[in-house]
């Protein structure tokens, strides 16, 4: 994939085209999520030709920084000066946790976001990520070991459930075309030092980039990665809906019950993604973790079945049972046993890339993603934070 830098006319017709084909496409208020650094502050200006009648600018303030509640007021004054109603979003203080602080204010950011699109009853929420964020989120899960799900990176939209989409007009335009056009128009735009502070492994994987580049793993490498991994992960998702449905024996009050017969000889690829989907279906909560996954399904699920013996296994808060039959049962476990992993106690979070043994996940979405701790990703309600990095 070529990485196309587009110059003057082009430049801003591309950016305007991407977001028409978003604003124009529906009637439904849009909520912008304005940092007011360059990517965001071009999304809500060049939105703001677009459909000023049916914009909302929200700035989440993390309070992280003893300035950052001044920058919200100033995308507030600027947003105003369009013609755009603005809210700051402020984080409850009293949920921050003593570590993983960029992991937690990217979940409490959604979190407010969407509350206030359901507030002020939008169906749209907009991003300004960018295909450079794409690519640094890829190579994240590059060194995180991450399956098909994770290496497809960000997706340009997604129903967050509720009648709210969350949508990413600029995921292939780079980030370099966004700061050229607020320069061209003397706009104004923020820069937050956390972007280069090294205690995060982003601002450390982005100092890494360059090097990486001159040996070829560059941005247009890793976005199509993303894209080839989306297209095998999607098949790969489809086949494992569709064997789900053709396996599921009944929905016992509470949980699932499956045909585990019916797994002999099925690519493996193809049997993790289903027992994810059943863990779904049934009700499972809590962060879905391949490793987890794969020795419940591949150590522990498969060889019951192949043998014909029982077997019982805890994860994500279910018991998953093994009958002689192969039949496979998941039902809630008993209160004292949820949060109990697959084998052994719960793995701590790893917070800093590369140091450790960094965890690896499965499913439809990544964490840079809407996120509620503790929540599957059924259909409607929003899906668990920390997924397939």
């Amino acid at each position: 994939m070529t990485i196309r830098h587009d110059t003057g006319d082009k430049r801003d017709q591309r950016i305007a085209a991407a977001l028409r084909a978003v604003l124009s496409e529906t009637r439904s208020t849009a909520v912008l999520a304005v940092s007011g650094g360059p990517d965001s502050t071009a999304l809500m200006h060049a939105a703001a030709a677009c459909a000023p009648g049916q914009l909302h600018v929200a700035t989440v303030d993390h309070g992280l920084r003893p300035e950052s509640r001044a920058e919200a007021a100033a995308v507030g004054r600027a947003a105003n000066g369009l013609g755009l109603p603005h809210r700051i979003l402020a984080w409850d203080t009293g949920g921050r946790p003593a570590s993983g602080i960029q992991a937690a204010a990217r979940a409490a950011r959604y979190r407010l976001l969407a509350a206030f699109a359901a507030e002020v009853g939008a169906g749209l929420l907009l991003t300004a990520h960018t295909l450079d964020d794409q690519a640094e989120t890829v190579l994240m899960r590059l060194f995180a070991g991450s399956g098909l799900a994770g290496l497809a990176g960000m997706r340009p939209e997604r129903n967050l459930g509720r009648g709210l989409r969350l949508v990413r007009p600029f995921l292939g335009i780079p980030k370099a075309d966004l700061v050229a056009w607020c320069e061209d128009r003397h706009i104004a735009y923020l820069r937050d030092p956390s972007n280069a502070d090294e205690r995060f492994a982003r601002a450390r994987l982005r100092r890494l980039m360059p090097e990486l580049a001159r040996e070829g793993l560059n941005t247009g490498r890793l976005v199509r990665l993303a894209e080839r991994a989306a297209r095998d992960e999607a098949a790969l998702q489809g086949a494992a809906r569709e064997l789900l449905a053709a396996l599921r024996l009944s929905s016992p009050e509470g949980g699932l019950r499956l045909s585990g017969a019916g797994l002999i000889g099925q690519p493996e690829a193809v049997t993790l993604r289903l027992i994810e989907r059943a863990m779904d279906a049934a009700g499972a909560e809590g962060p879905r973790r391949l490793e987890r996954l794969e020795r419940l399904t591949l150590d522990t699920l498969l060889p019951a079945v192949i043998a014909g013996r029982t077997a019982r296994r805890t994860l994500r808060g279910f018991i998953v049972d093994v009958a002689r039959n192969g039949d496979i049962t998941l039902s809630p476990a008993p209160e004292r046993r949820r949060g109990t992993a697959t084998t052994g106690a719960p793995e701590p979070p790893c917070e800093l890339l590369g140091k450790g043994d960094p965890a690896t996940y499965i499913g439809p979405e990544c964490e840079d993603d809407p996120a509620a701790s503790g929540k599957g990703s059924g259909a409607g309600d929003p899906h668990s934070p920390r997924i397939d990095r």
